[in-house]
């Protein structure tokens, strides 16, 4: 049994990501990590097991990410992702915050994928 505050938030993501999986209908999920400094989304297919696009802020300015506010940069984090989708074919995911509060940078990023064309 689950004891301490980090087993319970382990349990709870798991549950959760297992709970989209089956509601998914097939459709791929993105994937979101967050870290004190860094952002990242992944669109994931979990019935092939593979990545089909991705994007970090830890690719800096090489994919035209300013350093400046976090918010800023989780919003073209979402933007960058959902082009690189939309560039593999994918339009319709599942959006998976990965136990993080809908909030903040995770919303920043959320939004900013769906403006850029991603359905979810």
């Amino acid at each position: 049994m689950a004891t301490t505050l980090k087993q319970k938030a382990a349990r709870r993501t798991e549950r959760n990501r297992r709970r989209l999986k089956a509601m998914g209908n097939g459709r791929l999920r993105l994937s979101v990590h967050r870290s004190d400094k860094n952002i990242s989304a992944q669109i994931i297919d979990d019935l092939k097991g593979v990545t089909v696009a991705s994007a970090s802020s830890l690719e800096g300015e090489s994919a035209g990410l300013a350093k400046g506010a976090k918010a800023e940069t989780a919003a073209a984090i979402g933007k960058l992702v959902a082009e690189r989708a939309i560039k593999a074919g994918v339009t319709d995911v599942v959006f998976d915050r990965g136990g993080y509060i809908y909030h903040g940078r995770v919303k920043a990023l959320a939004e900013a994928a769906r403006e850029a064309g991603l359905n979810f």
